[in-house]
């Protein structure tokens, strides 16, 4: 068999690889072919039929996406009657798909709106519009479904249940009645839906949105309250990204600065928050290591991993550290610390958190989160909310002066940045952990065995003659293998395993813009970067405003007040696979 192969597309000569299909040929001299179905981190489903092309000597069409190129093969993708055939395709998705442009959540950024206007659809529907009349399902405090603009492309089902392994979604009915929905008739939030959200960044239109939240900080405002705000590591990274500027920019400190344009009082580091994550599950770690608990520790800080977990492998809940996630951590410390340090009544702020992670909506709502006496955490809006937020501020983000994180929450260290990309958590703890352990200074800082974007890392650390062995998952697909294998007896003998429920990481989370895999390596290029580059600290026990905050109020990791305001227990959720 050739290696290559070469073809004619539209007149041009084309050569690629064998086995390439003739959609990926035409992308490889630019040739565009619509699509709407296809997703470029997806296995091809070819059901939309929007990237037909005909090929010469055959007198079916044939789509694109999935047939393979051959030797002296000449297609054509443009004919007059490929438009009319694809014109048509999206005359019969019309008649199923309301037309509400104008106050959909994904105008602008709709792949069935920008492929209407490629095909000039500027013309009379050939079909009568009837809508399916399903309901819209607002249940979930992450996820809005809206069955009557689904377009059946099942790209969010392979997000669902190939890529994640959740299933929470499954197609019903047949022919023009299939719809994508929950199993059973149920609401989003009654399904072991674990709020990821990979389906919502794989849905080319607003059949899968956001649940935004962004009317809450607004009536916050209106009503008198202070409102504070702490920033994800990741979001100096995306946010530029949301507002059209190039994928990897880093932006943290015109962030700032359009934040407070929005009225927020004070804005601060998540950063920070991740390095006091590192400080109580480090201790957590080193205590369950020299008092023989119960190993290996699962880290904590996904929330949707730790639902996972809840629901799927509810036996394996003694594994998770009990220390919060940094978002949670930080909540009860605004309304204690910094409250008390202020003079200011926590009754009075409004605590928000701008989160690649649609999850943190449903984690700052677990009802054991009110540590501070108060809802710790009292909303969570994504990069995408908050892009808009300043978008309808006509706020010019590209030319924004800088401004630097309030005190005493400002710039955290790299080790709580590089929490942003998968296996970060681990590296960050790594570098705490081993000077502690060892009472030595580590000199070399980045734990390369860690990085990368294998599904499963596994590596051994070398604490100064005491070897750890760890393990790296991301992407709950990855996460179920894991598992099943360590509940059949393997990994038994690891200290630490991190897991990150999105693929990537953080970074790659539900919320950030919507994401390819070329997205995500060059944003996680970008993170350890910032780490290496441009943080002065790269330890979290070297960060001063950990030092502080453990002098003036924690005392030490895992005191009782720490133990009170940044730990926490899990529940079993098993139930909701046998309702």
């Amino acid at each position: 068999m050739p290696e290559n192969v070469t073809l004619t597309i539209n007149g041009q000569t084309v050569t690629v690889p064998a086995g390439t299909t003739i959609l990926k040929a035409a992308e490889s001299v630019n040739i565009h072919i619509p699509t709407l179905c296809n997703h470029p981190d997806q296995a091809v489903k070819a059901n939309c039929r929007m990237c037909v092309v005909e090929i010469e000597g055959q007198r079916l069409l044939q789509s694109a996406c999935s047939f393979p190129v051959a030797e002296g093969m000449v297609v054509r993708t443009n004919t007059p009657h490929l438009i009319h055939i694809r014109r048509n395709i999206l005359d019969l998705i019309y008649s199923h798909h309301p037309l509400e442009c104008l106050t959909c959540q994904r105008n602008g950024s709709c792949e069935l709106q920008n492929v209407a206007a490629e095909l000039n659809m500027g013309r009379d529907l050939e079909y009568a519009v009837e809508s399916r009349n399903m309901p819209k399902d607002t249940s979930s405090p992450s996820i809005v479904r809206d069955p009557n603009k689904c377009i059946v492309c099942c790209r969010c089902v392979t997000a669902c249940n190939d890529v994640q392994r959740v299933r929470a979604l499954a197609k019903e009915n047949r022919g023009y009645k299939t719809v994508v929905v929950p199993p059973y008739g149920k609401k989003l939030a009654d399904t072991v839906c674990v709020n990821c959200g990979q389906c919502v960044q794989a849905c080319p239109v607003g059949a899968l949105t956001i649940h935004d939240d962004t009317s809450r900080i607004y009536e916050a405002y209106d009503s008198g309250k202070i409102l504070a705000i702490q920033v994800a590591p990741s979001v100096r990274t995306t946010i530029a990204e949301a507002l059209g500027e190039d994928v990897g920019t880093v932006s943290t400190f015109r962030l700032v600065t359009a934040l407070k344009q929005l009225g927020f009082h004070y804005v601060f580091d998540s950063d920070f928050s991740a390095d006091l994550t590192i400080m109580e599950e480090g201790s957590e770690l080193l205590h369950r290591i020299k008092t023989g608990g119960v190993l290996p520790m699962f880290t904590s800080c996904c929330p949707a991993w730790v639902k996972f977990c809840e629901t799927f492998y509810p036996k394996e809940l003694p594994h998770l550290s009990s220390a919060k996630s940094p978002q949670q951590m930080f909540g009860p410390v605004i309304k204690t610390y910094f409250a008390e340090k202020n003079g200011i009544d926590p009754a009075n702020i409004f605590s928000v958190s701008v989160m690649p992670c649609t999850a943190k909506k449903f984690e700052c709502q677990r009802p054991e989160f009110n540590s501070s006496g108060y809802r710790d955490v009292d909303c969570s809006i994504t990069v995408q909310e908050l892009g808009r937020m300043i978008r309808a501020a006509g706020i010019d983000f590209a030319s924004l002066p800088e401004t630097p994180f309030d005190n005493p929450f400002g710039l955290g260290s790299g080790a709580g940045e590089i929490f942003a990309a998968t296996g970060g958590v681990m590296e960050a703890a790594l570098r705490t952990v081993y000077e502690v352990y060892t009472g030595k200074t580590l000199e070399a800082l980045e734990f390369h065995s860690v990085r990368g974007l294998d599904g499963i890392k596994e590596a051994v650390i070398d604490l100064d003659g005491t070897e750890v062995k760890v393990a790296v998952v991301h992407s709950l697909g990855k996460t179920r293998e894991f598992m099943d294998r360590f509940q059949a007896g393997e990994f038994r003998d690891y200290a630490f395993v991190e897991f990150m429920a999105c693929p990537g990481g953080c970074i790659g989370g539900g919320g950030n813009p919507i994401r390819t895999w070329d997205k995500v390596k060059t944003r996680t290029e970008s993170v350890y970067k910032q780490d290496s580059e441009q943080l002065p600290v790269r330890k979290s026990h070297e960060q001063e405003g950990i030092k502080l905050i453990y002098k003036e109020y924690l005392g030490e990791p895992l005191s009782e007040r720490s133990e009170h305001l940044l730990h926490t227990s899990y529940i079993s959720r098993a139930d909701i696979i046998r309702s």
